[in-house]
C-alpha cells in the first residue's frame, strides 16, 4: 500500500521514518496497535471500546471549579453574615471566628459530598482554600462596607467609630513627635497635616483590611491543605 506524508502529501518510499521531501517525521503503528484500533481484542484477551461498543470514561478533572466556587461563595456568605451579626451580638464572636477559620474545611466537606469520586489531596485542598479565602475577604468587604453606609447615613451611629479613629490618629501623632524630639529633628507640618486628613484615615483602614484579607487567605489555604490531607483516599492494604 502506497503511503503519503501527512504534512506535504509526498509519496514515501520504503520503510522510512522521515519524509524525503519535507523532512517531517512519520509515525508508524505496529500490527498489534492496528488491530486494537480496528476494534478487535488485545493479545491478552482484553476487549477494547470498539469491540464492546462501550464509551471509555472521561479523564477525571483535578478540581471541578464550578462546584468548588459555588460552595466557596455560600460558605463565605454565611461567614460574612456571622461576622456582621457579631458586631452587634457579642455572643456570636466566637462562632464567627470558628467559621472563618474552618471555612475551607467546610467547603471541602460540601465539595466531597457533592462529588464523592472527586480526587482530593493536600494540593487540591490548598487551592480550594485560597479561593475560599478570597471569597471570604470579598464577602467581608461587601458586608462591612454596606453596613457602614447604613450605620452612618441612615442610623447615624458611627460616632464611636469616628472617636476611636481620632484617638488612634492622635496617638500616632504623639509617637511621631516623641521620635522627632528624641532625634532632634522637627516634624514637617505637611506630614502632620497628612496624618490629620481623612485620606490618611481611609488609607490606614485599607491597609488594615488588606492585611486581614491576606491573613484570611493564608489561614484558608493552610486549613484547606490540612483538610485535603485528611480526606485523601489511600489504597487499602491487605
Amino acid at each position: 500500500m502506497q503511503e503519503y506524508c501527512h504534512r506535504c502529501g509526498g509519496e514515501l518510499s520504503g520503510d522510512t521514518h522521515f519524509c524525503p521531501h519535507c523532512g517531517a517525521p512519520q509515525l508508524t503503528l505496529s500490527l498489534e496497535q492496528q488491530s486494537v484500533e480496528a476494534g478487535g481484542e488485545r493479545p491478552d484477551g482484553v476487549a477494547t471500546a470498539a469491540s464492546t461498543s462501550a464509551v471509555p470514561p472521561p479523564m477525571p478533572r483535578s478540581i471541578d471549579w464550578r462546584v468548588a466556587i459555588r460552595y466557596a461563595v455560600i460558605v463565605a456568605a454565611v461567614g460574612a453574615m456571622l461576622s456582621l451579626a457579631a458586631v452587634r451580638v457579642d455572643v456570636l464572636s466566637l462562632p464567627s471566628l470558628l467559621w472563618l477559620v474552618s471555612a475551607s474545611m467546610i467547603t471541602l466537606g460540601l465539595y466531597q459530598k457533592r462529588l464523592p469520586a472527586a480526587r482530593i489531596d493536600a494540593g487540591i485542598g490548598a487551592r480550594i482554600g485560597v479561593v475560599v479565602g478570597l471569597c471570604l475577604a470579598l464577602g467581608l468587604a461587601i458586608s462591612m462596607t454596606g453596613w457602614g453606609l447604613i450605620e452612618r447615613y441612615a442610623l447615624h451611629g458611627m460616632g464611636s467609630f469616628d472617636a476611636q479613629m481620632m484617638t488612634q490618629m492622635a496617638q500616632a501623632q504623639q509617637q511621631l513627635q516623641q521620635r522627632a524630639a528624641a532625634q532632634k529633628t522637627p516634624v514637617p507640618p505637611e506630614l502632620m497635616a497628612l496624618i490629620r486628613s481623612s485620606e490618611f484615615r481611609a488609607a490606614t483602614m485599607l491597609v488594615g483590611y488588606a492585611m486581614l484579607a491576606a491573613a484570611l487567605t493564608v489561614v484558608s489555604a493552610v486549613g484547606g491543605a490540612f483538610g485535603g490531607l485528611l480526606r485523601t483516599k489511600r489504597p487499602l492494604t491487605r
